[in-house]
């Protein structure tokens, strides 16, 4: 028999915006947090740069507004925007009180920031060039203290238990189905509130610079059970990752061109001038463009990134992270350009919430990289993403604690049913179709698009999607199925928003419709026909 868990607040997802939630959640509170690996293996750690927030006095809240506004695009929500700055400084503040240790400058007095592309000011608070690593430590040996939380590792969820799904009344998520990697067995999680802090979808992508864990599997399961989605058509492609044989998603930091580094042809020239009169601290959708463009013209594998001309010291001092991480790959970045290629960094759309973070399903929360929330428009602003994982997760704990006496326990739901299952023997159609998806959406959905690229994307991923379902029917569940499940339907969401969007604007560039649209409009899909032929 399977175990079966009962909490008050299933958390799914260990990133900062899920331990932040953990953490900022009433002490009464029973929580269970599940992680697909490790406590500490979202995207959170692999953050370099730092996290946006006005803590200088020349610098000014309208400032941290206006800069946002401007690199989404026209389609940012002024809302969202206003209160997620409003609220940087005391998240901050919070992070500091966790025990994260940020940079200071040479006196010692206050905090170092680093300005990055698109900010008009130095507003980025970082911990040298490992950010994400520092606040993830900081919140995993908090959250382990705590006695009211249980942690559960190498899990992945299958899918969310709503009522519709258990044919109740009402419109109420009440748990989720969990497969636990080590022994195989799927563990039915019951609770009151249901958070999803899964992150991304860029493994959906060929090249990103993403763990393998993001794929999609929160937005996927909330689409599957009724929830909207909006704005998938705008992937982030982070202009700037290390191009080597063996380097696995390696990015190399905004904060490096914040700090005077220099983009390069093969044959040494400078180009971002070319492109944009902020060169290379131009907004992160115009600078990967850039890059693409020259690489397709040509004909190269690669471009550099150079800040060999600043003295060593200062590079090993502000960078020391990336000088030993290259030095693995015989790359010495104070002597010499560090080869680079764009890839899937971030995924700006996302399931809709309002600003606690709560959905179209009552009692489900969606906080992080995995929501929409308006703040990131038609292109997520540098270092704004920890910001907003940090602000919702504590609007999503205070709504949950305002509702907390409220919500009654879940109702009983059925064990996973594996009755009319068995043991795969075709493996095989699954490392085929994986590696068929994140070659089609890199060729066809990458960072620029044409019509016929999209149907292409669109035809192959209606085949995928039935092979799919057909798999998942006849066979027991395996991670990499639930993976590879999870990463067809968000490829799917990404490319029927991209093929509904008749404009460029922000990280959707077509080459058939170059032009943007006079008025902006969010891309908003709704799961009906999805869930007809679930």
């Amino acid at each position: 028999m399977s175990n079966r868990y009962k909490y008050d607040v299933l958390i799914i997802g260990t990133g900062a915006a899920g331990l932040t939630a953990a953490l900022m959640l009433p002490d009464n509170a029973r929580i269970a947090i599940v992680s697909k690996s490790e406590l500490m293996s979202g995207s959170t750690l692999y953050a370099q740069g730092g996290i946006a927030a006005v803590l200088d006095d020349d610098d000014s809240v309208a400032s941290h507004i206006e800069d946002t506004l401007v690199a989404g695009a026209g389609l940012c929500h002024k809302d969202a925007v206003r209160w997620t700055v409003k609220n940087g400084k005391a998240s901050i503040k919070w992070l500091i009180q966790q025990g994260v240790t940020f940079t200071k400058t040479e006196t010692d007095e206050t905090y170092h920031l680093t300005k990055e592309g698109g900010h008009s000011h130095r507003r980025v608070i970082h911990s040298a060039d490992a950010t994400g690593k520092a606040v993830s430590t900081s919140l995993n040996e908090k959250v382990r203290q705590r006695p009211n939380v249980d942690i559960f590792e190498n899990r992945v969820a299958i899918d969310l238990i709503t009522h519709r799904k258990l044919f109740l009344p009402g419109n109420r998520c009440v748990g989720a189905y969990i497969l636990n990697r080590e022994n195989s067995h799927v563990e039915l999680f019951q609770a009151r509130f249901v958070v999803l802090a899964t992150g991304g979808a860029s493994k959906a992508y060929l090249y990103t610079s993403n763990p393998d864990g993001a794929s999609g599997d929160g937005i996927a399961m909330a689409w599957r059970s009724g929830c909207r989605v909006a704005n998938m058509e705008f992937n982030q492609f982070h202009p700037t990752c290390l191009y080597h044989p063996q380097a696995k998603a390696y990015l190399i930091t905004e904060a490096l061109r914040g700090e005077g580094g220099k983009l390069l042809l093969p044959n040494g020239k400078q180009f971002m001038h070319r492109f944009d009169p902020r060169k290379e601290l131009a907004p992160r959708d115009i600078v990967a463009r850039a890059i693409d463009h020259e690489m397709k013209r040509l004909g190269a594998d690669n471009l550099y990134l150079d800040i060999s001309h600043k003295p060593a010291d200062f590079i090993k001092e502000h960078f020391p992270t990336i000088y030993q991480g290259c030095l693995k790959f015989g790359i010495d970045i104070t002597r010499q350009p560090i080869p680079i290629v764009p890839a899937a960094h971030y995924t700006c759309g996302g399931v809709i919430t309002n600003k606690h973070g709560a959905t179209d399903i009552n009692q489900l929360y969606v906080i992080g990289e995995a929501s929409f929330t308006g703040l990131h428009g038609a292109n997520r602003l540098a270092s704004n993403s920890l910001l907003e994982c940090l602000v919702y997760a504590k609007a999503a704990a205070d709504h949950i604690r305002e509702h907390f006496d409220e919500v009654p326990p879940p109702p009983d739901a059925p064990q996973w049913d594996e009755s009319q299952v068995t043991n795969s023997d075709e493996d095989v159609v699954l490392s085929h179709n994986w590696d068929e998806l994140r070659r089609f959406m890199w060729d066809y959905v990458g960072i620029v698009r044409t019509n016929k690229r999209l149907q292409r994307a669109k035809h192959r991923v209606d085949l995928l999607s039935q092979e799919i379902r057909e798999y998942y029917s006849n066979y027991k569940v395996t991670n990499d199925l639930l993976e590879l499940r999870n990463l067809v339907t968000v490829s799917d969401l990404i490319i029927c928003s991209a093929i509904q969007r008749k404009e460029s604007r922000g990280l959707h560039y077509t080459l058939d419709y170059p032009k943007t649209l006079k008025t902006a409009r969010d891309t908003i899909l709704v799961p009906t026909n999805y869930l007809a032929r679930e």
